[in-house]
């Protein structure tokens, strides 16, 4: 009934029809509109909904905004827009800094699993990046709710609460419904034990938290080896103590955490993931063993962890390094998450690897969680730089100014000298700086700056101009998320294992 209501431009694949209401999204002269239509007035069908109702083709229409009441009652008539787990299958996190790429990654996740099944996250982001573009957790979640309601998907996802630091953080994702909650610890990790001596490190391990049921001469792995799919993993008493003043306060927090997680949850629908990944030194082989062993030992159930990787892995660009060194060590991590898992390896700071996907995917066996999301920023830049040009270089003026303070939470290698001055750029060559290595990733973590500035009388600098250039050409930008996700997600299910 939606569909021949011509006063809707009911978008084709929102729309769906129960045997008591139908449902869809309508764009409408003020913008996307949430349309119900049942044949009793009194329907269930409209319990949660707020909105203008009216009479149409011989039933009650009604007329509603996409706001987060409106996108609770959603979830609670169509199940399949309620996050769940995803558990070992091969999954991509799709993070939307700006509420709108939902479409396109749902587009590119739908074209590559004609080929295999990979299992999307739609609804992630940090709170680094929710405190950097003024979002909650309830604003992601609703976000991404709106976007796979608008494009029909019904196959599942999860929903990442990324880079959780406290226990607030957890509670506030659970109260918005996440199901995937990745905990960051790397505040806790001790990168100067790298250069410790054996009398400094004992000493040290003396410091670490008692829940950790030291002294470590008890500790069962020392003077071990480990046979991992042929690889041999020893313990001497220096690797293992560097193991555990490095990481034994990250181990504790995260197990902490965890706890909290359970209880928040009551232990369902919900999945943990670890990262260490944002760390001044790689994750050896013997730490990843001691990281493990020692989580599984504090009760920790966890689906994918991030380990800090040889090479580096920089916002927004490929992957930096030696590939058959990358695929050496990493595959012996991966045996090492086999044997003491399963659980994925989970490739953070993800986006545009393009030189690595096929060796995550084949030395994991599948076994990987790819985690993406400032790419999809700067392909939103990408569309704003063939649309209008004279506002995309005075945002490329803008990141220049911003960068210098901007960087210092990420690792980023970029130099403003080397990046090409905007007078230099004529605007039809302006979307080529998205793919000159410093002008990218200083667009890239310039993000929070770009969408939050304001003018001097208060007005927002580059917001309502930005937004409503995407919103007005979404098709632009979805077909630029797809086009671009698909390079991102083809290695992961056509790479054979």
């Amino acid at each position: 009934m939606l569909e021949t209501l011509s006063q809707l431009n009911v978008l084709p694949r929102s729309l769906v029809v129960t045997e008591k209401a139908e449902f869809g999204l309508a764009r409408t002269k003020a913008g996307l509109r949430l349309a119900t239509w049942a044949k009793e007035a009194d329907s269930p069908a409209f319990n949660g909904f707020e909105g203008e109702r009216s009479e149409h083709a011989g039933g009650m229409l009604l007329l509603g905004p996409t706001n987060p009441h409106n996108a609770h009652g959603l979830r609670a008539h169509l199940p399949w827009l309620k996050p769940m787990t995803l558990g070992l299958r091969t999954s991509a996190g799709l993070g939307d800094r700006l509420g709108l790429a939902t479409p396109g990654h749902v587009r590119a996740v739908r074209a590559v699993r004609e080929h295999r099944d990979i299992a999307p996250i739609f609804a992630q982001q940090s709170i680094r990046e929710m405190m950097r573009t003024g979002r909650s957790p309830q604003q992601v979640m609703d976000d991404a709710t709106w976007g796979i309601f608008a494009e029909g998907w019904r196959e599942g996802m999860g929903a990442d609460a990324d880079h959780l630091k406290t226990t607030a953080d957890i509670d506030a994702c659970v109260a918005a419904g996440f199901t995937f909650f990745t905990i960051d610890p790397g505040e806790y990790v001790n990168n100067s034990a790298e250069t410790m001596t054996l009398a400094d490190l004992c000493a040290a391990v003396d410091k670490l938290p008692s829940t950790l049921q030291y002294p470590i001469s008890t500790r069962s792995v020392q003077s071990k080896s480990f046979d991992v799919e042929g690889y041999t993993i020893t313990f001497d008493e220096h690797t293992l103590l560097k193991a555990a003043v490095k990481y034994g306060r990250a181990v504790a927090h995260v197990a902490a955490m965890y706890r909290r997680l359970m209880q928040a949850t009551g232990g369902r629908n919900c999945e943990l993931e670890v990262s260490v990944d944002e760390t001044e030194t790689p994750t050896s082989l013997a730490e990843h063993v001691y990281i493990a062993s020692e989580l599984r030992r504090l009760g920790v159930q966890w689906v994918s962890l991030a380990p800090r990787y040889i090479g580096r892995f920089e916002k927004g660009v490929d992957y930096i390094g030696d590939v058959a060194t990358f695929e050496a060590d990493f595959a012996v991590h991966a045996a090492i998450a086999r044997q003491f898992g399963p659980y994925k390896l989970s490739l953070h700071s993800g986006s545009d690897k393009f030189s690595i996907y096929s060796v995550a995917a084949r030395q994991t066996r599948g076994l990987v969680h790819l985690k993406t999301a400032g790419t999809s920023y700067l392909e939103a830049l990408h569309t704003i730089a063939a649309l209008d040009p004279a506002l995309f270089r005075e945002i490329y003026v803008f990141a220049r100014e911003r960068y210098e303070d901007d960087r210092a939470s990420y690792h980023v290698s970029a130099q403003l000298s080397r990046a090409p001055l905007p007078q230099d750029v004529r605007d039809a060559e302006l979307p080529n700086l998205l793919d000159q290595f410093d002008a990218r990733e200083i667009l890239h973590v310039t993000f929070g700056s770009v969408l939050t500035e304001h003018t001097a009388d208060g007005r927002p600098r580059f917001y309502e101009h930005f937004m409503g250039l995407l919103r007005a050409n979404s098709e632009a930008y979805a077909a630029n998320l797809e086009r671009h996700f698909l390079r991102h997600l083809r290695p992961f299910v056509e790479t054979r294992q």
